[in-house]
């Protein structure tokens, strides 16, 4: 079984995380997507509690393909935990699984700022997803633009982001239209 690693922060889950998911199964890049919502941001932003951040990926995960789940494996390793390390542990928990870390092209100017990188890429060969405004040779499908802080704000100012964040999020969530 080929599993993409999807990780992030997730507050909230929203379109964009969507359409790298379908994108993945769709190309069958994977045979399935696990959602792993980290436990604290690598930057110290913070976040809401990590059990609110799971109850919304599992809404997300639960309005797509069966072939969508949510992990929590973050919670159950030591911290600080870093991404060379959770892909590990689920390589030690699932020795029959092929695992790749799923990552944004937004991030490529950084990874010498990431612990092990060099052996994650060695280990977990990553699907680099095109982001608009960060371009990757070869890459061809570019995903828009879709801000977690955005759509914070906009909630926080009374604007709709029904175009943002699936609805079965928005349900999680208790936000209303």
């Amino acid at each position: 079984m080929r599993v993409a690693v999807f990780g992030g922060s997730f507050n909230p889950p929203h379109v964009g995380h969507a359409m790298v998911t379908q994108w993945l199964l769709s190309t069958n890049m994977a045979d399935e997507v696990w959602l792993l919502p980290t436990v604290s941001h690598a930057l110290g932003k913070p976040l809401p509690p990590f059990a609110e951040r799971v109850t919304w990926c599992q809404a997300l995960a639960a309005s797509m393909d069966t072939r969508v789940q949510v992990n929590e494996i973050e919670m159950t390793l030591s911290r600080p935990s870093f991404s060379i390390n959770t892909l590990r542990a689920l390589q030690e928990r699932h020795p029959d699984a092929t695992f790749r870390l799923v990552v944004g092209s937004d991030i490529l100017d950084e990874t010498d700022l990431w612990h092990e990188w060099d052996a994650i890429v060695a280990e977990f060969s990553p699907i680099i997803v095109g982001r608009a405004g960060y371009p990757v040779d070869g890459t061809v499908l570019y995903f828009p633009e879709v801000s977690s802080s955005d759509i914070r704000a906009r909630v926080a100012d009374g604007r709709s982001v029904t175009d943002l964040v699936p609805h079965a999020v928005l349900d999680a969530i208790g936000v209303t239209e």
